[in-house]
Parts: C-alpha cells; sequence; structure tokens
C-alpha cells in the first residue's frame, strides 16, 4: 500500500459554510444519502433517512452525555484567568483537564472557581501536556458544575449557544463527554418513534468523547498519528441486538463516527464473542480495544460478533481498514485532514468522500457539529 498522507484528505471549505447554531428543528437539517459502492448521491432532508433503513436494520447509537466541562476562573495569588476543560474523571474528586494558560498553571498551582464554591489544585502535568487538578467543593461535583460549567463548544463556533441542551442528543444518559457525538443531534423522540414502527431496532452504546476528537492530524504520513483514548462501554443488552441483526442479515448502521469507533473495537471472531471485552485479547495481532490499525487483512472469511464489555480504545480507522461490524454510517461533514474524513474515507472511498464533501460546498450544505449530515450505506 502507498504512504496515506494527511493532504490527500484535504478539501476548501469556506468558512460561511461551517454552521454556527442549531436549526430550530433538528431532524429539519439537510441529507446527503451516498451510495458508496456507485456513488451515486441524493439530496434529501434528515427526517427522510426513514426511507433508506429496512425493517430488521439496527441503528447504533452513542448515549454519552456533554457535562458542561469548562470551567472558567483565577489562578490564587496572581488572580490571572484561568480556563479549565474537564476531560476524563480520574476519582470523585480528580480529573485530567487541560488547562489555559498551561504554563503559568504548574504542580501546587492553587485556582477559584465562582468565587470560592469551587477550588482546585494542580497536581501534576502529564503527557501533552494535560493537568491533573483536583477539586474541593461542598456537597456534589454534578451540581457544582451544572451550576458554574459551560458548555465546551468546539473551537470553530464562535457563537453562545442560547439552549446548553441542543449541544446533546434527544437520547444522551450518560455523562463524560466533552463534545457531542453530533450525528445523532438530528434526531428527534418522534422520528425514533417513526424509525422503531419501521421494524428497526435502537442499539445504544456509550463512548465518551474527549477534545482529542478535534486535534488536527500535523503528521505528513497518517500512520505516524497518535490516536487519542477513549473510554467506551458496551452491554450484553446492546450487543445480542447488533449479533442478532447480523444472523439475520440485517445492517448494522452507526449513527456517528464514535459508535463506529465502539462496535469496530468490540469486533471479534464469533468463536470468543462470548468473552468479556475489558482490555487487550490477542486475537491475530488484534485486540479488543484496538490500538492501531489492525484490520488491514482479510476479515472477509471471518464470522465477527460484537463482544460486550468496557475500557478504553485508541483505534484508528483509515483507509485499507476492513470493517467487520458496520454496514451504514450516518455522519455530519468532518473537517479537512481530520482523522473523522479518514475513517469516512475508509469506509466510502476517498476519492466518493471528497466528490461528496465538493459537492456539499457547491450545494451549499452546513458543516461540522452544528451542520447538515451524510448518510453512507
Amino acid at each position: 500500500m502507498n504512504e496515506l498522507r494527511r493532504s490527500d484528505y484535504y478539501y476548501d471549505l469556506p468558512g460561511d459554510l461551517i454552521a454556527q447554531d442549531p436549526l430550530e428543528d433538528r431532524s429539519s437539517s439537510r441529507l446527503m444519502v451516498v451510495d458508496r459502492k456507485s456513488g451515486k448521491r441524493e439530496h434529501k432532508i434528515f427526517r427522510d433517512i426513514t426511507e433508506y433503513l429496512n425493517p430488521g436494520d439496527c441503528l447504533v447509537l452513542n448515549n454519552t452525555k456533554v457535562i458542561p466541562a469548562r470551567l472558567l476562573g483565577v489562578r490564587e495569588g496572581t488572580g490571572g484567568h484561568v480556563e479549565v476543560l474537564l476531560l476524563k474523571r480520574l476519582s470523585a474528586t480528580d480529573w485530567e483537564t487541560l488547562v489555559r494558560p498551561g504554563k503559568s498553571c504548574r504542580p501546587g498551582q492553587r485556582l477559584d472557581f465562582g468565587d470560592g464554591v469551587l477550588k482546585a489544585e494542580v497536581l501534576d502535568v502529564v503527557e501533552g501536556g494535560n493537568r491533573i487538578v483536583r477539586f474541593y467543593f461542598d456537597g456534589i461535583f454534578e451540581e457544582v458544575l451544572d451550576r458554574l460549567g459551560e458548555m465546551p463548544l468546539p473551537p470553530y463556533i464562535t457563537h453562545k449557544l442560547a439552549d446548553p441542551t441542543r449541544y446533546n442528543t434527544v437520547y444522551a444518559k450518560y455523562d463524560g463527554s466533552a463534545a457531542a457525538p453530533t450525528a445523532g443531534l438530528h434526531f428527534t423522540p418522534e422520528l425514533l418513534k417513526k424509525i422503531e414502527e419501521k421494524g428497526v431496532k435502537l442499539a445504544y452504546v456509550t463512548l465518551h468523547v474527549g477534545l482529542g476528537t478535534f486535534r488536527p492530524v500535523k503528521e505528513d504520513v497518517i500512520t505516524d498519528h497518535k490516536m487519542h483514548t477513549e473510554s467506551y462501554e458496551v452491554t450484553p443488552e446492546t450487543a445480542d441486538i447488533i449479533n442478532s441483526v447480523k444472523a439475520s442479515g440485517g445492517r448494522v448502521i452507526c449513527v456517528g463516527t464514535t459508535s463506529c469507533r465502539t462496535v469496530e473495537s468490540c469486533a471479534v471472531p464469533a468463536d470468543i464473542a462470548g468473552e468479556s471485552c475489558a482490555g487487550p485479547v490477542d486475537i491475530a495481532g488484534e485486540s479488543c480495544g484496538l490500538k492501531e490499525n489492525a484490520g488491514i487483512r482479510d476479515s472477509s472469511a471471518v464470522e465477527y460478533k460484537v463482544r460486550p464489555g468496557s475500557g478504553d480504545t485508541d483505534i484508528f480507522i483509515y483507509p485499507g481498514y476492513e470493517f467487520k461490524i458496520m454496514d451504514g454510517l450516518i455522519t455530519n461533514f468532518h473537517l479537512p485532514e481530520s482523522t473523522l474524513i479518514m475513517l469516512v474515507s475508509a469506509f466510502a472511498g476517498r476519492e466518493n468522500v471528497l466528490d461528496a464533501y465538493k459537492e456539499a460546498v457547491s450545494e451549499r450544505y452546513r458543516f461540522f457539529s452544528f451542520g447538515d449530515a451524510c448518510f453512507f450505506h
């Protein structure tokens, strides 16, 4: 295989096509439907997705919930302003965080939020410059966070969000994300009900999305990129739904790249699928929490199932990867040269994807988190 280069996934995007605000009706966004074999494209409204779903199919949705993870405070002793983004909870009081300005927050630095309602101390600096921070508070941390925190909107969104609930899906359930699984933002309760009434099963996974999802690929050769790690959980009930759909010939359609990464991380040969997925397991060079693009081999002769469990995954899916579970992907339009557009290209083909994006630009689709959607099938 030729070297895969970051520049192969660049496209030109006018800044005014970056959606700054969510639509009033979630399901009224536009939908580009792309046949990944023929390249044929159709232009629809998102609620038309029901036309492309069949009885016996399965939608996999990520039910993580974005928390108000952005805290604005001051450094004790200097009064200098500080911004703390909560990335990963380590204990009842300790979090891995992104702190700005980082140089001013060395271990031992104490921080104050909300005039003393919430205090913190920087404990350590870890790989990548993130800080381990211990918080001090009275009562329940989540309630304090709801009071003081803000939604951590992506850096390309400059408008203030009038309704913070719009940066969560209607089925968000488990706190833990610093960014939304944005493909799910298009669904309404009414649309989900209509989909179920058509005989399509809904299966929920949890993957807590980190800010690493916005981290640019800086290496020229994409295989040199170090993928961020995110925690996930797949319940036995969800695994049973997905596996029964695969066994009966239905399609497993992932809503978003996070759902895709979760089910592909827990894909194992059917003969060992009954074992727990809680850490690396050697499977012909692969693992249950895949650490590399380990799927570059002929998996067509192997039956795969989703194995339930929880853990961390830093699976990096790029062209050459052979999908074991996913048959269709509903996703938003992603940043140029991002790991997300590389994942979509692995599924639908780089030329198909870039052609679709070029047409989306000419048709004035809205891009990124609050933008429009694609269905690759």
